[in-house]
């Protein structure tokens, strides 16, 4: 048994060796205490520090935290961040169609004033015909200018004074519309004899 333990005491090394054997601890700096000292230690210690300030400066931007861990702060600031840019392409979207429209609205009024242009050019005039067919009925012609509008209004401003339209034509052309129609004037003549 003597010849298995001297074997076994020649292959420790003692703690004060100079650690150029195969078991050795490599030669490091060691500080006033006599802990190892590593070179890279603080420099490990700041980018811990700068990765938590940063997590944290994340976790006071994103409104909906789930979790207080690292991995859970990252998964709601993706979350977070498509979101965003789910809201960024739909008000994109929003503006396309705000100005689309826009441009349809810059493209009537223009339509509009060309509109007026073209009745003057082809000498159209805006004027109001009426003819008296049989007792109450009427036949109107009524030329005006194309604008946007214009021809609700003729139709709602004659249901207001009574008159009943049958057989109504409307055609657009050189920037005038021709309205003709034939009306039932029940309401309308006697409002007319009551004002003469």
């Amino acid at each position: 048994m003597e010849f298995v333990s001297s074997a076994m005491k020649e292959l420790c090394i003692p703690r004060e060796s100079s650690g150029r054997g195969r078991l050795g601890r490599r030669r490091g700096d060691y500080d006033d205490t006599g802990e190892f000292k590593s070179k890279n230690l603080h420099a490990e210690r700041r980018r811990r520090q700068k990765l938590s300030d940063r997590l944290l400066a994340l976790r006071a931007i994103v409104p909906i935290i789930t979790n207080m861990n690292k991995a859970t702060i990252i998964e709601d600031a993706i979350t977070y961040i498509q979101e965003l840019q789910n809201n960024v392409e739909f008000l994109s979207d929003q503006l396309l169609e705000m100005d689309a429209s826009s441009e349809e609205e810059i493209k009537a009024k223009i339509d509009e004033i060309d509109s007026a242009g073209e009745m003057k050019q082809y000498g159209i005039m805006e004027e109001v015909q009426v003819t008296n067919i049989d007792g109450n009925k009427l036949w109107i012609k009524i030329i005006l200018e194309k604008k946007r509008g214009r021809f609700c209004r003729l139709l709602e401003n004659m249901t207001y004074l009574g008159l009943e339209l049958t057989d109504t034509n409307v055609t657009t052309t050189k920037g005038a519309i021709l309205v003709s129609s034939c009306v039932e004037a029940r309401h309308f003549l006697q409002f007319l004899y009551q004002l003469l």
